[in-house]
C-alpha cells in the first residue's frame, strides 16, 4: 500500500535531496520503520532512543494531526498523505525590525504605524 510522505526541506539531506517519498505501511509506526531502512538517518530526526516521536515533531495524516487520532498506531490506507513537520521557534528579527509589532524601533515609529491604515491598522503618534 503505497503512501505518500513530504519531507520537509531541513530533513532532504537525509533522503538524498527527495521532497516526497513513497513507503509502504499500514500504520505512521510502520511507515516509519520503512523510512528508517532506506534512509537510517531520519530516524534519529524524529524518533527518540525510547522509540516515540520526538515532542518538537508533528506528523500528520491527510492534515489530521496524529496526536490526535493514534499517534503512531494512527492506520494507513492507500493513498494517505504524509507530512511530517519539524516545530520551528526562536530566532531573532532582521536587522532594524521590532521584535514585536509595535514596539518603537530606534527613532522610529511603532512597525504597527508604519502599516498602510486603509489594511485595518491605526496610527499611533508619540
Amino acid at each position: 500500500m503505497a503512501i505518500s510522505v513530504d519531507v520537509p526541506q531541513l530533513f532532504r539531506r537525509h533522503t538524498n535531496g527527495s521532497k516526497v517519498l513513497t513507503v509502504n505501511g499500514a500504520t505512521i509506526r510502520e511507515l516509519l520503520l520503512c523510512l528508517e531502512r532506506e534512509y537510517p538517518e531520519l530516524k534519529k530526526q524524529l524518533l527518540g532512543k525510547d522509540g516515540r516521536l520526538h515532542r518538537f515533531i508533528n506528523i500528520y495524516r491527510n492534515d489530521e494531526d496524529i496526536r490526535f487520532i493514534q499517534n503512531l498506531e494512527t492506520p494507513l490506507k492507500e493513498g494517505d498523505r504524509v507530512s511530517i513537520l519539524p516545530a520551528v521557534a526562536g530566532g531573532r528579527p532582521a536587522s532594524g525590525l521590532p521584535a514585536v509589532a509595535g514596539e518603537r524601533p530606534a527613532g522610529g515609529r511603532p512597525a504597527a504605524a508604519r502599516k498602510d491604515p486603509g489594511q485595518g491598522w491605526m496610527e499611533s503618534r508619540p
